[in-house]
């Protein structure tokens, strides 16, 4: 790897407080630190910062680096494209052979049951995308009505408005939008999630479970089946906090979806492209969608790019309506498709995926395992490469430090970090999702440096109450 070049990292910061507005952060605050970390350059599972510090990044940049950083033939495949065509839009008439070629690939990783892909340039562009098409169909078929999205508290579509409103995240439903609490847009509704370890320990897995799904049901039945287009959720929800649903949620939630004619809408922006240890987080939980919206593994975040693959049926409904008017500047970006192809190569080139489920999976699973007899920890769980400690006061109970949920989670992350692990606080629970290619000597590191950095936490947080 090339030496990362000479920055002035003292002006970077001058520049980054009097310029740059940093995204989902508190610019105040990181006034207040005197600027940001300075990420200067990144190879495999590591990354580097500007006061020289090396870090085992435990949520691959933001869920998405899965082969890791330093890919050569990822920055090659990406000259090479530019130099023959840096850009065309797909508006006129027009396409490009990387984004034809790599449609073609994201409908063969489906089976053939999702044959249509839709591009765009980010997860909140991709559910955008759904949610316009999955109203436009049903206006298509002459059933106007159907215009709710059913969704979860607690889920995360996107940054959008519309990604917003699909969502479930009460702070972000407060700010920018007419009043705090009121969603930006019509025709939304939320049910439970199935966030057993919170919600749900006075049941057995099983039983919530069938509750969450029953509530999916339920609001259907209230605001009537021919009101309802569709349903979507994350398979697992991942900025929610890794939230792993029982194991027979998922194929009830299907069922119900069949049952009303409902459209199953599955946002595998963080499940896809081998996190659980199979290409779709769907088939980890044993059910097949009408549609899925993808990104951040699809490039390995290398160039921006998601896509929507789509079923037949939809397609050919939509086909009869004229003009489907939606898209963006950046849809099918001839580079961004070009490497996005090729991450896929080396994915399937490596068995980056069959490693995740036989091997690095289990083994993950395997090591957070212990960890359940810290003091600190109510549960240890995961789903491939994803996993979450949960932080608690009382193991008993499930009790919380603090005042309120979300004071021990921040705490024990910064203390991650100073350590050499760049992991997430989400409320209390101490999140990962490394890049595919980590090694089980790297998880072990991995658990280590979350179980030294708990032993530390514990004085601060017991002195919280």
């Amino acid at each position: 790897m090339d030496m990362p070049r000479n920055y002035d990292i003292a002006e970077l910061r001058r520049l980054d407080i009097a310029h740059h507005l940093p995204a989902q952060a508190d610019w105040q605050e990181i006034e207040d630190l005197g600027g940001s970390r300075i990420i200067t350059h990144a190879e495999g599972c590591y990354i580097h910062d500007g006061d020289g510090n090396r870090i085992l990044d435990g949520m691959a940049g933001l869920w998405c680096v899965n082969v890791g950083y330093g890919r050569d033939e990822l920055a090659e495949v990406a000259r090479e494209q530019m130099l023959e065509l840096p850009y065309y839009n797909s508006f006129f008439k027009t396409a490009n052979a990387p984004a034809i070629m790599l449609a073609d690939k994201i409908a063969s990783l489906t089976g053939g049951r999702l044959p249509h892909v839709f591009f765009n340039s980010s997860g909140s562009e991709a559910n955008d995308t759904i949610l316009r098409m999955v109203r436009h169909y049903w206006q298509v078929k002459g059933e106007h009505s159907r215009t709710i999205i059913i969704s979860r508290h607690n889920a995360y579509h996107g940054s959008t408005v519309a990604g917003v409103s699909m969502g479930g995240m009460k702070a972000m439903h407060g700010q920018g939008f007419p009043a705090p609490g009121i969603l930006p847009m019509a025709g939304i509704e939320h049910v439970r999630q199935p966030y057993w370890y919170n919600e749900g320990r006075d049941m057995t897995p099983e039983d919530f479970g069938t509750a969450c799904a029953k509530a999916i049901e339920d609001k259907i039945l209230e605001v009537g089946p021919e009101n309802v287009a569709a349903f979507i959720g994350e398979p697992v929800q991942g900025a929610g906090g890794v939230i792993i649903p029982p194991a027979n949620y998922w194929p009830q939630v299907e069922a119900i979806c069949r049952k009303y004619g409902i459209l199953l809408v599955c946002d595998e922006v963080i499940c896809g492209f081998g996190r659980t240890g199979n290409m779709w987080g769907h088939e980890t939980m044993g059910i097949q969608p009408d549609i899925i919206a993808m990104a951040k593994g699809l490039s390995s975040g290398y160039l921006p790019i998601s896509a929507v693959a789509v079923s037949a049926e939809i397609v050919k409904v939509i086909k009869t309506g004229g003009d489907f008017v939606h898209g963006y500047t950046y849809s099918g970006h001839p580079v961004a498709s070009a490497v996005a192809l090729r991450n896929i190569e080396i994915m399937e080139r490596e068995g980056l995926i069959d490693k995740v489920r036989n091997e690095t999976g289990p083994y993950l699973a395997k090591a957070l395992a212990p960890l359940r007899d810290h003091p600190l920890v109510g549960e240890a769980r995961s789903v491939g490469l994803l996993g979450a400690v949960e932080v608690v006061a009382d193991k008993a109970t499930g009790a919380r430090f603090g005042c309120a949920e979300g004071t021990a989670g921040p705490l024990v992350r910064d203390i991650c970090i100073r350590n050499g692990l760049m992991v997430r606080g989400i409320r209390d629970s101490i999140v990962m999702c490394p890049p595919l290619i980590i090694s089980t000597t790297q998880i072990d590191e991995l658990v280590g440096i979350i179980h030294k950095s708990l032993d530390e936490a514990e004085p601060k947080l017991r002195a919280i109450g």
